[in-house]
Parts: structure tokens; sequence; C-alpha cells
């Protein structure tokens, strides 16, 4: 593997965490439970104060699920893409089928957005208000910008841009920009509204 092949890899590997952890952390899977857990009421009890935040098991269940199937669709995307030797796929578009095998999975969508560089494709451009506001405040210095409406939750995270990442959105190849450039994620997810 040469070593532009490791670095693609390498990046796919970061964003499918970065997915990973945007999307695992509060959202349910739609593959039902095979069986409950025993769980020893002495050992709930005794959990120490360390601060780590805690859920219930049927929620770890479902983000476990979750999880396990994001990784294993990043497995599966990566060896469709990189491991061959006739063509190179940058990692941000092969994210895009797995994003694609993940909402066929869950029914979570998720897809890129420009933010404060040039969209690489004109499927990149915020389309709706809520990208061009998450676009903003990315572009304002938030982390994240989210909006519940319409029996959807959407959250756009942002999503730093390295020198490599850069050199192409900003035609940059000589010289850094001044200023950080960012890309954003935006996962949308059905909801029960009250």
């Amino acid at each position: 593997m040469n070593a532009r092949s490791r670095q693609n890899l390498f990046a796919m590997a970061r964003a499918a965490g970065v997915l990973c952890f945007a999307i695992g952390l509060s959202v349910d899977s739609p593959v039902g439970a095979t069986s409950e857990p025993k769980e020893s009421k002495t050992a709930v009890a005794a959990l120490p104060d360390d601060g780590v935040k805690r859920v219930t098991v049927a929620e770890a269940r479902e983000r476990a699920k979750l999880m396990h199937n994001i990784y294993a669709a990043t497995l599966d995307v990566m060896h469709h893409h990189f491991f061959r030797r006739d063509r190179s796929v940058l990692p941000a578009r092969a994210m895009e089928d797995l994003f694609a095998k993940m909402e066929k999975q869950s029914n979570i969508k998720a897809g890129w957005i420009s933010v404060n560089t040039k969209a690489m494709s004109v499927q990149h451009e915020p389309k709706n208000e809520f990208e061009k506001q998450a676009a903003r405040a990315i572009t304002a210095g938030k982390n994240e910008f989210e909006l519940v409406e319409k029996g959807v939750y959407r959250r756009a995270g942002a999503i730093p841009l390295g020198a490599g990442c850069v050199s192409c959105h900003t035609g940059f190849f000589t010289k850094t920009p001044q200023t950080q450039r960012f890309a954003g994620l935006v996962i949308s997810v059905p909801i029960q509204e009250k």
C-alpha cells in the first residue's frame, strides 16, 4: 500500500470515527433485541462515581448495535474503495457510500455541506435554511448546530479540514490559508414528537 493509500485509509477511518461519535451517542437502531442481558443489582449499586456518563442497558444495546453497523459498513466501504490498484477515491467521497448504507439500515441520513471552503460537488452546497444556518454557525466558530422540526432531529457538526483537504478545496497549493477551514457533517434522525 503506497503512502497516498495509507493517508486515504487513515482519513476514512477518522471520518468514520467522527460519524460514529456524532450519531452513536443518542440514536436508536431499528434492530430489535434478541435477549435481555442478566443484570446484577449489586453490580449496578457498586459502580464507582467516576464521572463517566452512564446509560441504561437498553440505550447501551441500541448504541452498540448502531456502532456495530457503522463499523461493519465502514470496513466494507474501505475494502471496496481503497484496496484497488486501478483507481483511488477520496475518503469524503467514499464516506457517501457509507452514508447510503447506514441510511438503508437505520433510516438516519447523513451528508456533507461546504462551510467556509469551495464545495467540491454541487451536492455539498448548503441547500435548505437549516444547512445555511449551520454553515454560518460553524464559520462563526460553533462546533455544532442543531434543530428539531417536523419530526426530524438535525445536527450539523464541524469537520476541520487538514492540509491535504484544504489544498484542493481552496486552491492554495503552496500556502496555508490564514483561517481554519471546515466542512460540515449533517445528520438527520426521525424522532417521535410529543
